[in-house]
């Protein structure tokens, strides 16, 4: 049963919360901005992300308030100083980010509230996060002011002058280990996810070859009751279907072969275990494997 929402039928926080439940998980923005007094705020926004690379572009939004159309400091800020420091937040201060967003009067100092440092920008006014392995230091290129009814976007767009980056989160080859930096992602309500440790996977990109597709894959396989469609989704990316002698192989392992002998009167049970266990090597990564014992 599918169910259908229209948007302008519903309450605007159902439509918020269905939202940012189904559009999940989102990085988090922990933006630093100063007014035009040089006094600094610090909030996290989770409706951001990155856009492109030539020019950099980070985009983030201080939407206005649901529930009374107000605007928030940082969009205040920005239209003031149109300069932004956007902090990754990762699991070791996301407390203490999450306190920042605390609607303290204006003026109040989030640096101070919530407990981080403040680090002097090179190129720009509002500071830095100490406390956070990635700081952009940007220019705001354009605003976008998407409605002027509460919940509307203000899509603040930036570009990137410098970016600061603590060493200890590096990889061998000088890029972000998600282990070590350990970013977190924000949900609905009051949940958060970690995007480093069990909750990674790995899904192999089809950029460097031409995968025959889910619609080149044998009847029985294509439509198994046994194969998900990630399972379908592993064999369509391979190149070529696996050769005889590559099936002729598979059926000398000895798991496979016990598996031919034991149920060579039960076609049907033999089929089903096949599959079971060219799903587990699927799952496993081991997709020609898998594949071929599919084809035995």
């Amino acid at each position: 049963m599918i169910r259908k929402v229209d948007p302008l039928g519903i309450p605007k926080p159902q439509l918020h919360k269905l939202i940012l439940g189904s559009i999940a998980p989102r990085p988090i923005a922990f933006a630093s901005t100063v007014d035009g007094n040089g006094n600094p705020n610090l909030a996290p926004f989770s409706f951001f992300n990155a856009f492109g690379i030539n020019p950099t572009t980070l985009i983030f939004s201080p939407s206005r308030r649901g529930r009374d159309n107000t605007t928030k400091h940082t969009y205040e800020n920005i239209k003031e100083v149109p300069e932004v420091v956007i902090n990754v937040v990762n699991h070791d201060m996301v407390h203490q980010a999450s306190l920042a967003s605390t609607e303290y009067p204006k003026g109040v100092n989030e640096f101070v509230k919530a407990g981080f440092t403040p680090l002097q920008s090179e190129t720009i006014k509002p500071f830095r996060v100490k406390e956070s392995p990635v700081q952009f230091e940007c220019k705001v290129r354009e605003v976008i002011e998407t409605g002027s009814e509460g919940g509307a976007a203000n899509l603040v767009i930036c570009e990137i002058l410098m970016i600061h980056v603590h060493e200890k989160i590096l990889d061998d080859a000088g890029f972000p280990d998600p282990n070590k930096i350990k970013l977190v992602g924000r949900h609905a309500g009051d949940y958060y996810v970690k995007a480093y440790g069990k909750s990674l996977f790995e899904v192999e990109k089809p950029l460097v070859r031409l995968g025959i597709g889910i619609d080149s894959l044998p009847e029985k396989i294509k439509f198994s009751k046994i194969l998900t469609g990630n399972n379908l989704g592993q064999l369509g990316n391979v190149e070529k279907l696996p050769s005889e002698r590559e099936v002729g192989e598979i059926k000398t392992h000895p798991v496979v072969a016990n598996l031919l002998d034991e149920l060579k009167d039960e076609p049907e049970r033999l089929e089903e275990e096949i599959q079971l266990l060219a799903q587990k090597w699927l799952d496993d990564g081991r997709i020609m494997d898998g594949f071929s014992l599919l084809l035995v």
